[in-house]
């Protein structure tokens, strides 16, 4: 019964984790976009750091997910 529950809760968390990210992720593109509209001659700039927080969003995205799937196995 709690093996089961904890592979329910384990599959929904890894769920839960990942369209966190895709949210996380969309959110940092709008935001590129809009300051990229603003002031086109710092793009290069925004692109380099949109790409180290794109990082940051998808390792923690990946943390949560492998410890999502420690609790299912």
């Amino acid at each position: 019964e709690a093996a089961a529950l904890a592979k329910v809760g384990g599959a929904i968390g890894a769920g839960i984790v990942a369209l966190a990210a895709g949210l996380g992720i969309g959110k940092l593109a709008q935001a590129l976009m809009e300051a990229s509209a603003r002031q086109p001659e710092i793009e290069g700039k925004l692109r380099t750091t949109a790409i180290i927080i794109g990082a940051l969003i998808e390792g923690v995205c990946l943390f949560g997910v492998i410890v999502c799937l420690m609790a299912v196995l």
